[in-house]
């Protein structure tokens, strides 16, 4: 029986922890599998498995062309060692998921065709080497697909299902812009190619269609306006009619449409795959109250004992007091146990990080009471304290960013930095004299921390510049570079300051982590990209010095591209002859601005079709994926700026301020708190269950995690679903069609 209690609490955490970090996997409920699960799921697993990824990834920098070459042996032992590792990475998620699903997941089958492509291509590729014959390493292409399909990544695979299903709205705008670019091309070789005009650089204009319509392309992403119109608007001022027109209804009014049905699409399909998210949550928040459950008169419940076990399982890392605060929030009554309906908040509050506080006196109030309490000290604690203070060095800060912005070989500016330095080091020791050190450098004063690494980084690499200056036989331009990033970044301190600028800032830091599912899906694209531009484009276009007398250096080292912009502009350097190289090549393109001057290069020294690539990227990343990018930054922003706080965080700080236990971020600096810290007493809960007294013991609210564009939607499906509505089962909501992700009357489930 007690084997089977155990059996029960293990089972029950795995669902629970799933339903915290939002996992859909379905596993085994066996205790062997449960426990491998768990295993699979631990952060050195995962963390594991990422830096063997992107160790895949990065062996394009040591492979031909290579930027830091290592022989094909070293390269080939670490491909070979990466795939063992996603094998094994999948053999084990097959052990704790069911046969069935296991292969009938897409994502499954396809990293078993990428281990097995990666492979023979290897070999293959080996052969050929052995008896001197060239060939392309054509499994490089699949490497990104490792990084898209393990399970860790599901929401850089949730970007790419909305990419997949709003491709089908895009193509019929896409139909319609291209149909408009056509009848515009046609109409300009009708106006144009019979006049006889040329371009800036003597060419014909507009006498081919297809680069015709290039041209428009381009014109479209406004790169090469107003260059493109110049020769027909010399011809005659009525012509820039024709260019006014294109562009309003190309560049305005068909990119404005991309933008906006990539986003009307891209926030409908996110809402389908958050109610998928909601109902799965919902059901192993169900799934684990039915294994933990007791009779308790009319209801079922789980019983205080057995709830402090489970969330101990789920969350060993979180102090006795902070369980306790949960349990009184569950257990709202003090009852002894907790009912269905908090129940299932339980992975709600788990993610809401609170920290414990533990209140203590500053060390020189213990050391020398007598010379901290004295009406001198409490005087200059209270000066520190004041709003003044803080007022007085924004003032010190935008004094300093004027000396820094002046001529530094002026030696009075030089002396005036010197003089900041020591006002900023100052702050710092009164700020540590007035404030208990162990709360001012607490792991959530980011602020505290980065002012005094930079203000103490910038006095450290002052110094040795100035010694390095004295010796003349070292040049320190590079430890005068830091010096000056450093002065630099000590203003960033005014953003703290302003309560504005705060928001902004505390709103960006919250969509970062979202941010970085955009930033694996760039990668992606980009791994794609650069490793077909090196297959096309490699050893094209080369880079010489500016004193080089090597032959054809002004054009590249290419013969094709004399006279050409991309020869003018000296964009020698952007080629596509190594990894690295190709990925800023990419990130220009992205960009926009001149991109055409790459494409007219690169298909100066291959073939004019070599322009396709150009424009697939152009479509792909700047149309496709920036769109969604900005679409998810507007969603995010639209909803952290009306965002409220959640039942769940409400909760928290109400029973938080009931136990008179609470304490906001700015209540830190506040006198009256900081001299009353150590007698503040408080009665809480004990693990046994019995009162403890909790000297200086106190709870804020430390981190935003559950506030974000995915909980905000799960939050409002939630509260769509009847607590009594267990939602379907496992197998139907992995399956959910849009119409069918609604919510079900109460009346066709039975209540736990």
């Amino acid at each position: 029986m007690a084997e089977a209690a155990a059996q029960d609490l293990l089972l029950a955490a795995a669902f629970v922890s799933d339903a915290q970090y939002n996992r859909n996997i379905p596993f085994k409920t066996s205790p062997e599998a449960v426990r491998l699960y768990q295993l699979y799921n631990h952060w050195m697993m995962r963390t594991a498995t990422y830096f063997f990824i992107f160790l895949n990834l990065s062996l394009a920098l040591f492979e031909e062309p290579a930027v830091y070459p290592l022989p094909f042996l070293a390269t080939s032992v670490l491909e070979v060692l990466c795939l063992l590792v996603f094998l094994g990475r999948l053999t084990h998620f097959a052990k704790v998921t069911l046969h069935n699903v296991f292969w009938k997941d897409t994502k499954n089958i396809c990293i078993m065709v990428a281990i097995l492509l990666s492979l023979t291509d290897l070999a293959i590729y080996g052969v050929l080497r052995l008896y001197d014959v060239r060939s392309i390493r054509w499994s490089r292409i699949v490497r990104p697909i490792f990084l898209i399909n393990f399970a860790e990544s599901r929401q850089i695979r949730r970007a790419f299902r909305s990419i997949r299903n709003t491709l089908p709205e895009i193509t019929y705008v896409f139909l319609l812009f291209m149909f408009s670019l056509l009848m515009f091309s046609l109409m300009a070789l009708k106006l144009f190619g019979e006049r006889n005009l040329q371009t800036a650089e003597g060419l014909p204009y507009f006498r081919n269609y297809l680069e015709i319509v290039f041209d428009l392309y381009v014109l479209v992403t406004t790169a090469n306006s107003p260059d493109v119109m110049m020769p027909a608007f010399d011809f005659s001022s009525w012509y820039a009619l024709f260019f006014i027109a294109f562009v309003i209804i190309n560049t305005y009014i068909f990119m404005s449409l991309f933008l906006a049905v990539v986003y009307n699409n891209y926030k409908k399909h996110l809402k389908n795959e958050i109610r998928k998210l909601a109902y799965m949550k919902r059901r192993k928040m169900i799934e684990a109250f039915n294994l933990l459950k007791e009779k308790e008169g009319e209801q079922f419940v789980v019983r205080e004992a057995r709830w402090k076990q489970l969330v101990k399982l789920v969350a060993p890392d979180t102090s006795s007091s902070h369980r306790e605060l949960l349990l009184r929030i569950s257990d709202d009554e003090q009852k002894g146990f907790v009912d269905k309906k908090s129940f299932v908040q339980l992975a709600d509050l788990l993610n809401i990080q609170v920290v414990t506080l533990k209140i203590r006196r500053h060390p020189l109030a213990r050391w020398v009471p007598a010379l901290y309490g004295s009406a001198p000290s409490r005087l200059l604690r209270s000066v520190v304290r004041h709003r003044a203070f803080v007022w007085t060095y924004d003032a010190i800060i935008l004094i300093n960013a004027i000396f820094i912005a002046l001529d530094e070989e002026s030696p009075y500016i030089s002396y005036a930095e010197w003089v900041f330095l020591a006002v900023y080091v100052l702050e710092i020791l009164l700020k540590v004299y007035t404030y208990e050190p162990r709360e001012f450098f607490g792991k959530t004063q980011f602020w505290n921390w980065f002012d005094t690494l930079i203000i103490f980084a910038a006095l450290t690499a002052t110094i040795l510049n100035a010694t390095l200056k004295s010796t003349m036989k070292y040049n320190s331009q590079q430890i005068l570079d830091i010096v000056f990033i450093l002065r630099v970044l000590r203003l960033i301190r005014i953003v703290d300051s302003i309560q504005r600028f705060r928001v902004i800032m505390n709103t960006l830091i919250n969509i970062v982590p979202t941010m970085l599912t955009f930033g694996g899906l760039t990668l992606v694209v980009y791994c794609v990209f650069a490793i077909i531009g090196m297959e096309l484009f490699h050893g094209k276009i080369q880079y010489f010095p500016a004193n080089s007398n090597t032959p054809h250096a002004l054009e590249c080292g290419n013969p094709a591209l004399k006279d050409s912009l991309f020869a003018r502009g000296k964009y020698c350097k952007n080629n596509f002859n190594n990894f690295a190289s190709s990925f800023i090549v990419l990130m220009e393109l992205t960009v926009v601005n001149q991109w055409h001057v790459f494409a007219n290069g690169f298909a100066n020294v291959t073939a004019q079709p070599a322009k396709l690539y150009f424009i697939a990227f152009h479509i792909v990343m700047v149309i496709i994926i920036v769109n969604i990018f900005v679409s998810f930054i507007l969603e995010a922003f639209f909803v952290e700026y009306s965002l409220e706080k959640s039942e769940v965080e409400t909760a928290i700080e109400q029973k938080i301020q009931e136990l008179g236990m609470g304490v906001q971020e700015d209540e830190l600096r506040d006198e009256q708190l900081l001299d009353n810290m150590e007698s503040a007493e408080h009665e809480l809960e004990g693990e046994g269950g019995t009162k403890a007294q909790s000297k200086g013991l106190l709870f804020k609210i430390a981190s935003k995690r559950y506030r974000t564009v995915d909980a905000l939607l799960q939050r409002m499906f939630e509260a769509e679903i009847p607590l009594e509505d267990e939602g379907p089962s496992f197998e139907e909501i992995l399956n959910l069609s849009p119409a069918s992700a609604v919510p079900r009357s109460p009346s066709s489930e039975s209540a736990a």
